[in-house]
C-alpha cells in the first residue's frame, strides 16, 4: 500500500485490514480521533508506535511529552508541518510492512 492509498483509506470505517498498531494509530489520527490513536499507540511498545506516539502528542502541543517520544523512537522533532510529518510517518511504516 502507498503513503497515499493508506491516506485516501481515511473514507472507510476503520483502519485497513492487517495494519500493525502503529499503521492504525496513525490512522486514527488521520481520522482526527486523537483519543483512539493514542490507545493504539500506548499499546504498541515498539518503535513504530514511540514515533506514532510522538507525532500525537506533538499534534495536541505538548512538546515536552513529544520531544520523549521522540527520543525513545530514536528520532529528533521535525520542523516540518503536522501534514508532511504524517505522510512521512505512513512512508516509513508501509515501507516497514512490506
Amino acid at each position: 500500500m502507498t503513503p497515499e492509498a493508506f491516506e485516501q483509506s481515511l473514507t472507510a470505517a476503520g483502519p485497513p485490514a492487517g495494519v500493525g498498531l502503529a499503521l492504525q494509530a496513525l490512522w486514527w489520527a488521520g481520522k482526527g480521533d486523537w483519543e483512539r490513536a493514542h490507545g493504539c499507540a500506548q499499546h504498541g511498545g515498539d518503535t513504530d508506535c514511540d514515533l506514532v506516539h510522538a507525532y500525537l502528542h506533538r499534534l495536541e502541543g505538548d512538546m515536552a511529552n513529544a520531544g520523549y517520544w521522540y527520543r525513545r523512537a530514536g528520532r529528533s522533532m521535525p520542523s516540518t508541518s503536522l501534514k508532511s510529518e504524517w505522510m512521512a510517518i505512513a512512508e516509513h511504516l508501509l515501507g516497514r510492512a512490506s
